[in-house]
């Protein structure tokens, strides 16, 4: 092997280590950039809330827990698959309170047993 081959190969060997050394030196550089620009935001952003400062119960006390029983909305069936526009009084608003007011049990055998 000839000095100039030898110079080509070690030139070529040198291009090929340094383009990833290269790449790697720009993407440490962008990434303690965008830990710099993090920290920087976050200084600017307020504290978190004391807990003096933190939202309390209202003056009546807690939400007391509501039991209803609520009608049931059956789809209707057929042949033909329906789409949700055709679905008008169905699933689209809000369900009804129901007129009985104990609760609903299962029957032996359902779904559940």
């Amino acid at each position: 092997m000839s000095t100039v081959s030898m110079d080509i190969a070690v030139a070529h060997g040198l291009q090929i280590g340094l383009g990833p050394f290269l790449v790697g030196l720009v993407v440490v550089a962008l990434l303690l950039g965008a830990f710099w620009l993090g920290a920087r935001v976050r200084r600017r952003e307020p504290a978190p809330p004391r807990p003096e400062e933190q939202p309390g119960l209202p003056e009546a006390g807690a939400v007391g827990v509501v039991m209803e029983n609520r009608e049931p909305d059956e789809v209707p069936r057929g042949r033909r698959r329906l789409t949700p526009h055709e679905l008008k009084a169905h699933g689209n608003l809000g369900s009804r309170t129901s007129a009985s007011t104990g609760r609903p049990r299962w029957d032996r055998g359902g779904s559940d047993a």
